[in-house]
């Protein structure tokens, strides 16, 4: 079994006191472009991490079997509280898990097809996409691995771990930069 671990807990600081996940983006909530991806995806879950509005966000995502949600009290304290929240809810008898951002419009379900099926070949530690020389999220992971990111604190998030394992690393080239666009600011609204 293969779970996506959804950040979904930030604060959207840049975002002029708008929760960016729930503002809508061509007429959808933001959070569902990256939810109805992985929810067509080969994984078997997504653990969706809630934490800042975390009502107002549950309340705009649709019920579905694969979709697991937890709440983390400490998401003020970064992203890595979150991971390990999320963590919370992955088994040591699962496959592997994938961290995944919440504000990622563009990401792609054959990428994360790609991700999954590299997990299972049991070849690697980390599974990483890749346009040319820039790597971006989502990221996958071997089940061994969680007790490493039991230590991660603050901001330290899977790109961090990347960098840790480079050589136990499988690097999957995607067809598009377009795939690691987030959104931050009011602008990226517009595009």
């Amino acid at each position: 079994m293969i779970k996506i671990i959804l950040l979904a807990a930030g604060l959207s600081k840049r975002m002029k006191s708008e929760n960016k996940l729930i503002k809508l983006y061509k007429n959808k909530p933001l959070i569902n472009y990256s939810l109805n991806v992985l929810k067509k995806s080969k994984a078997n879950k997504i653990i969706i991490v809630l934490g800042h509005q975390y009502k107002e966000v549950k309340k705009i995502i649709k019920k579905n079997k694969k979709i697991i949600f937890t709440y983390n009290k400490n998401y003020k304290k970064g992203m890595a509280s979150s991971i390990k929240m999320g963590l919370k809810k992955v088994s040591k008898n699962d496959d592997g898990f994938i961290v995944a951002q919440s504000d990622m419009p563009f990401v792609k379900q054959s990428d994360i097809n790609k991700i999954c099926r590299s997990i299972k070949t049991k070849k690697f530690l980390v599974h990483a996409l890749k346009y040319k020389n820039r790597l971006g999220n989502p990221i996958g992971f071997d089940i061994s691995l969680i007790k490493k990111f039991k230590n991660i604190k603050g901001q330290f998030g899977a790109k961090f771990m990347v960098k840790r394992l480079k050589n136990r690393t499988n690097f999957i080239n995607i067809s598009s930069l377009k795939s690691f666009k987030d959104f931050d600011k009011v602008s990226d609204f517009r595009s």
